[in-house]
């Protein structure tokens, strides 16, 4: 029973790996699913929705401010002649206008758009993370499901080779020795198959996280198109396209912004003011007055400009000023720091990809030699030249050739789609998946030019 449970499990593994077009999951449809479900994505997508904001409080700098005023008060007075109560109460509307304030809101509104820049560069950056880590997720499960079928294969050929020594050892052909060696080879392989359906656990749980679903049939995939030529042509693609660095170096530029912003506060500072206003004038008798009482009303109207030159802040805005040319010094090593990133990540992925397909055909050439091999010692063992321990070193080197084929296999496709997360083309429209691209410019023209309004451009 136990052999044939095991059996059901290899069958089992063997299905979910089988290929079927009409039903197997490609690897650009699971990382179309990943682009739409995946939460780090989602999470992306809605801070850039925060920065977005940004430039509209930037441009209120430009606005009025209006406001309503109201008051009331209450006086009582009292003499020797009379005793009245006063009671006052205005109310109006004030207008403020900035006129001039040392072009202050320019640079922040400069800054604001550039920081979008640079959060729309971000969320591209995302995009390839998620998209790479899906296509790693996807061959991982592959991979491990594999290894799980080898080792369950492994596993039952042992099985045999311990019916095989026993059978010998009763009539007389083999040791007690040889038995030993099958049964402690068979024992080995039973926590092998272990760790590896394990293993198949722990990768399928990482594909639902990254993906947003559980894995089922799987269709093995080939290596990334569209690669560079060769390695110096991926790096001076990355040097201009990748995201991350065109995101630091946006960051330079609202960095830059901010400095010029901070500067303005040295400047002088001019704005208008105007308001209207209306107040009435009650005043009843708390005892009898020879004065009797008087109500009134009346109306103001008030228009200004006030000038403000800054003399000395104490010193405060000089610091900030120092402050912010340090952060876009500090901002463009930033470029330089992402640029020998993205050098190295190219030059690493590409690296690992010649590595992967030459150890392909090294592996593939490896695990015909060894099945030849353990054929022929099969064949020794049985006419006597052979022991049963050199059977089971030959299964030992057969499975071991089987698993790092599978693995080499399982890296050529990864690194070939580092490569293209590294030069910065791992994108959804790039990599041709069947989805409708999120476009973060929607969201920034419907909010960037608001000037009132409590709902997202979504309804919330």
């Amino acid at each position: 029973m136990r052999i044939l449970r095991k059996g059901l499990f290899a069958a089992a593994i063997l299905a979910t790996t089988a290929l079927s077009p009409a039903s197997a999951e490609t690897l650009t449809g699971a990382m179309a699913k990943a682009y739409q479900n995946n939460a780090e994505m989602n999470a992306a997508r809605a801070g850039v929705r925060v920065t977005d904001e940004g430039v509209a409080i930037a441009k209120s700098g430009y606005r009025p401010i209006i406001a309503g005023t109201s008051s009331v008060t209450h006086t009582s007075e009292s003499g020797v002649l009379n005793s009245q109560r006063l009671t006052v109460g205005s109310f109006g509307i004030e207008i403020q206008q900035r006129l001039f304030d040392g072009f202050q809101t320019r640079n922040n509104v400069r800054a604001a758009e550039a920081q979008v820049r640079a959060s729309d560069e971000s969320l591209r950056n995302t995009e390839q993370t998620v998209l790479f880590n899906a296509a790693a997720a996807f061959m991982d499960v592959i991979r491990d499901r594999q290894v799980a079928v080898l080792r369950q294969q492994n596993l039952q050929f042992l099985e045999e080779q311990v019916r095989a020594a026993k059978s010998r050892f009763e009539v007389g052909e083999g040791t007690r020795t040889d038995v030993a060696q099958a049964e402690a080879s068979r024992s080995s392989a039973v926590a092998q198959l272990a760790s590896a359906r394990a293993n198949v656990l722990s990768v399928e749980a990482v594909y639902r996280r990254v993906i947003g679903e559980s894995p089922g049939k799987l269709a093995s995939p080939a290596a990334a198109k569209g690669l560079p030529k060769n390695v110096d042509e991926a790096i001076s693609i990355a040097a201009v396209q990748h995201p991350a660095i065109l995101a630091t170096e946006h960051l330079v530029d609202a960095q830059n912004f901010v400095v010029k912003s901070t500067e303005g506060q040295l400047l002088p500072q001019l704005s208008a003011s105007a308001g209207l206003s209306r107040t009435n004038r009650s005043t009843s008798p708390a005892a009898v007055s020879i004065f009797g009482s008087s109500d009134g009303q009346s109306d103001s109207a008030t228009i200004g400009a006030t000038l403000s030159i800054p003399l000395y802040q104490g010193g405060r805005v000089a610091a900030q000023v120092r402050q912010s040319k340090e952060r876009l010094g500090e901002a463009r090593i930033e470029v330089d720091v992402t640029r020998d990133q993205v050098r190295a990540a190219v030059a690493s992925a590409w690296a690992q990809f010649i590595a992967a397909q030459e150890a392909v055909a090294a592996n593939r050439d490896e695990v015909s030699a060894a099945k030849l091999a353990l054929n022929g010692v099969i064949e020794e063992r049985n006419v006597g030249q052979r022991t049963t321990l050199d059977v089971l070193n030959a299964q030992a080197d057969v499975i071991t050739a089987q698993i790092n084929l599978v693995s080499s296999e399982r890296d050529v496709v990864v690194a070939s789609y580092a490569i293209l997360s590294a030069v910065g083309r791992l994108s959804a429209g790039r990599v041709g998946l069947n989805v409708v691209e999120y476009k973060p410019d929607e969201h920034y023209n419907a909010v960037k030019d608001k000037w009132f309004g409590l709902r997202t451009p979504d309804g919330r």
